[in-house]
């Protein structure tokens, strides 16, 4: 299992409260009550997934201060968290479709430009739209080579 990327992704990302920690911060959400406050697992557990998102590199700490207060910390998704998006958006596609029933998504994504809404879409390298039925997997026979020996 170490060599498969969903499993790894997993050890990271693997808690609902994680996946809606960043999901929260794809809504612009940045402060800690915030999150808190908006994903509903109390303070301490808020602090434990903020910490192992920063440790894991998915968000970062950036000082702020407002006038007349201490100096406190927001939380930002780093490149390595906004890569996430599309899982995100995955996620909530699936659960529109197979979990939502009669009710009514509180929220979507939309194109910024003209409004309609985003979906996910496999896309193969050449550039074309892949269907579940027009994909295979394919079981790759080598294994990532070695990292060469930097201890002499």
């Amino acid at each position: 299992m170490a060599h498969c990327p969903v499993a790894r992704s997993l050890d990271v990302v693997g808690t609902r409260s994680t996946l809606i920690i960043v999901r929260e911060a794809f809504f612009g959400t940045r402060r800690f009550g915030d999150f808190a406050e908006r994903v509903g697992i109390g303070e301490a557990a808020t602090a434990a997934r903020l910490k192992d998102l920063v440790a894991s590199g998915l968000m970062e700490k950036v000082p702020y201060q407002e006038p007349g207060q201490r100096k406190r910390y927001e939380y930002q998704l780093t490149d390595k968290g906004l890569g996430l998006f599309h899982a995100i958006m995955s996620l909530r596609d699936w659960g529109e479709t197979w979990l939502s029933g009669s009710r009514v998504t509180p929220w979507r994504f939309a194109h910024r430009d003209c409004g309609a809404e985003v979906h996910t879409v496999a896309r193969c390298t050449a550039g074309h739209d892949v269907h579940l039925d027009e994909f295979t997997a394919v079981r790759q026979t080598e294994r990532p080579a070695a990292a060469p020996d930097t201890h002499n």
